[in-house]
Order: structure tokens, then C-alpha cells, then sequence
């Protein structure tokens, strides 16, 4: 298991553009933390490294929100979601299987669903405010920083 020690928001984003040089397409990423842990922003690293222009937003109530770059993004969030069962009547097992990566967060939802390649990614938010970013899992090497 990779680990990182985040002080800031602009190390988290950093964190998720390193992490990105090493994306593959059809890597589904599982972002979990609490709220306002980071996952967004350690997306818009991702993002920034994907070369995507667009600003990325949490995509809570849209529940989807697509990029392009030189990897397709899928960013998913499953907050409002009740579990499998809506997540497959919405078609969402298309995104497990991606033409190019697939963010999940609160993916939690769907355990049970997810490909055994995907790569989870837990943001915990210590006493002191930093975040700890750790990452396993996933069928190839990537890093954090």
C-alpha cells in the first residue's frame, strides 16, 4: 500500500495529478473519505494531469459527470444513491468497464459491483487537519507523489 501526508489542498491536488501519470484506460479508482476529506480535489489532480480544461465539481446531485482528455473521465458520486440495485437501474455498470477511467465516490454503495482491479483510494483527515492518502489495489503501479 502506497501512503502520503497531505498540508494543503494544492499538495492533495498533486497528490491526484501524480497519481494519474500511471492511468490506464478502463482503471476504475474508488474514492472514499469523509466529507470534505479531499476527493474532489485530489479528482481535480487527475483531471489537471488528463489534461481536462473543465472545472470538476463534485458531481453529487448530477450523480455523473463526463470529461474528455487524453483519457475520458467518468466522475461518479454515489452520496444520493440507496445502493446496487439504483445504481444498476441507472445503467451504471457501464462505467465499471470504462473506455477511459472511472472516479467513484462513495462507492462504498456498490462493494459488491466493483471490478477486482480497482484501485482504492482513502483520504482520512488527521487531528492536526492534514490528510493521509493512501492507495492499493488495482493490476498495475502507479504513485502518489
Amino acid at each position: 500500500m502506497l501512503s502520503i501526508t497531505t498540508a494543503s489542498e494544492e499538495e492533495t491536488r498533486k497528490a491526484g495529478k501524480a497519481f494519474a501519470s500511471s492511468l490506464k484506460e478502463g482503471d476504475v479508482i474508488s474514492l472514499r473519505g469523509s466529507l470534505g476529506a479531499g476527493k474532489t480535489v485530489f479528482a481535480k489532480g487527475i483531471a489537471e494531469n488528463l489534461g481536462i480544461e473543465e472545472a470538476i465539481v463534485s458531481p453529487t446531485f448530477t450523480i455523473v459527470q463526463e470529461y474528455d482528455g487524453r483519457l475520458k473521465m467518468y466522475h461518479l458520486d454515489l452520496y444520493r444513491l440507496s445502493g446496487e440495485d439504483e445504481f444498476e437501474s441507472m445503467g451504471g455498470e457501464d462505467f465499471l468497464y470504462p473506455d477511459g477511467v472511472t472516479l467513484i465516490e462513495w462507492s462504498e454503495k456498490i462493494e459488491g459491483m466493483l471490478p477486482d482491479t480497482t484501485i482504492y483510494i482513502n483520504i482520512v483527515i488527521g487531528s492536526d487537519g492534514k490528510r493521509t492518502i493512501s492507495a492499493e489495489g488495482g493490476s498495475h503501479e502507479y504513485s502518489l507523489s
